[in-house]
């Protein structure tokens, strides 16, 4: 009777370890969620500090620091300190490698271990959970899934769309070079997983049928950053009734880069410019062949991105694939209106003339039909501006932990009912 009620009590805490390699802003969101609400047994990565942390270690990993007690952090730094370091791994193959072995040792240390956790829950994401979820199977424990981006079929499909349409472009295109074991271990997450995680419809839409129909399934979006722009003044050229684009984020055609310089050729306005923010995938005299007339902006902090943001006027994005870029939402909340695509995840975000426009994948004639329309309505600009502001400022990171935590909770509690 007595281990009954212990059993009881224990199975009510609710325990959820968490296990991501890099631990970037959503997972951040989601550990000190669950440790404010006293869900966290664990959260295991590979580098990470937490709370109290010794001096030398903080000091040595304080960019990767979350606001929860380091006794709750679990670390397997090996892997991911030989991939960092300046003799690493050189070529964008390798470094692949070396990244997919930093989540698969981090994935099997977790499944070594899990056995001496208290877990309820287990939330892991693609590419590191295959061997954590098969042995928390064994154990009941449930598992919680987050597909950050869309399912790899549709995203074999796309790029290999676009190798056809620019095959100069091929050579950014490095997601169609996945080994396939790396492919059946992705699908092997989503058939163990008891309920999954997205950050938009079009990743949702990407899964399987029959995994959608099997396994519950959720959108929780992404939150917005902190509304940095209003601190800021923004500096524009409007004045003189000129238009300034800004691109962010890798120089490939899965972001639609070529797709946005044929746009802009198609423009051809001296009143129009277009800076790019992010890193080349290719010789900088490739992108210019291409479309020469580009201020280029190397990559730089959150602070200065938001910088940079403040000095433009709209936000281009016509990716071929994504999961939610989160470039969307912070170009928002700096005040940018949008032209991007539905693949780019954020089709909520969109109230045409308001927020911006929603574009087809893969149509530069309709990425510069918006160009236009911004030309012709300069005027409408700060409106639409502060309408952005307010819209980013919606999407709580808080409000997105949340979801993933109830609806774990509820799933489990369902499972739980039906055994």
């Amino acid at each position: 009777m007595v281990q009954e009620q212990i059993a009881k009590i224990v199975k009510s805490t609710n325990l959820f370890v968490v296990s991501h390699p890099s631990g970037n802003t959503f997972v951040r969101a989601l550990v000190e969620e669950l440790d404010g609400q006293g869900f966290l047994g664990s959260f295991h990565t590979t580098i990470g500090v937490g709370r109290r942390a010794n001096p030398f270690l903080h000091a040595l990993a304080r960019r990767r620091s979350y606001e929860v007690h380091d006794k709750l952090i679990s670390r397997k730094w090996f892997p991911e300190l030989v991939r960092l370091l300046p003799f690493g791994p050189s070529s964008q193959e390798k470094k692949r490698r070396s990244a997919d072995q930093s989540c698969v040792s981090l994935d099997r240390k977790l499944a070594e271990r899990l056995h001496l956790l208290s877990c309820d829950v287990l939330h892991a994401y693609e590419d590191g959970a295959a061997h954590s979820f098969a042995r928390a199977k064994e154990l009941g424990v449930f598992c919680s899934y987050e597909l950050p981006i869309a399912h790899w079929s549709t995203l074999r499909r796309l790029l290999a769309e676009e190798a056809e349409r620019y095959p100069r472009w091929e050579p950014t295109l490095e997601s169609t070079r996945e080994p396939e074991e790396k492919l059946v271990r992705k699908d092997e997450e989503l058939a163990l997983a008891n309920c999954i995680t997205c950050p938009s419809e079009f990743v949702l839409q990407s899964i399987p049928p029959e995994i959608r129909k099997e396994t519950p399934c959720q959108i929780a979006p992404f939150g917005s950053p902190a509304d940095t722009g209003n601190t800021l003044p923004r500096n524009t050229s409007r004045k003189n009734g000129k238009l300034k684009l800004l691109f962010v984020g890798s120089m490939s055609q899965r972001k639609g880069l070529a797709d946005l310089f044929e746009a802009m050729k198609l423009v051809d306005s001296p009143l129009v410019t277009l800076s790019i923010l992010g890193r080349p995938s290719m010789p900088m005299h490739f992108y210019r062949s291409h479309y020469p007339n580009f201020k280029y902006l190397p990559p730089r902090s959150n602070e200065g991105v938001r910088e940079v943001m403040l000095e433009h006027d709209v936000l281009v994005l016509p990716s071929i694939i994504e999961g939610r870029a989160l470039v969307q939402q912070e170009a928002m909340a700096c005040g940018l209106p949008l032209i991007v695509t539905r693949n780019a995840g954020g089709k909520d975000l969109i109230e045409e003339e308001r927020t911006g426009f929603l574009v087809p994948n893969r149509e530069p004639g309709k990425i510069a039909e918006k160009i236009d329309w911004f030309c012709q309505n300069l005027q409408k600009i700060d409106e639409m501006s502060e309408y952005c502001r307010n819209k980013a400022s919606q999407y709580k990171w808080s409000e997105y932990a949340r979801s993933i935590i109830n609806f774990c909770l509820r799933n489990r509690s369902n499972s739980t009912d039906i055994q």
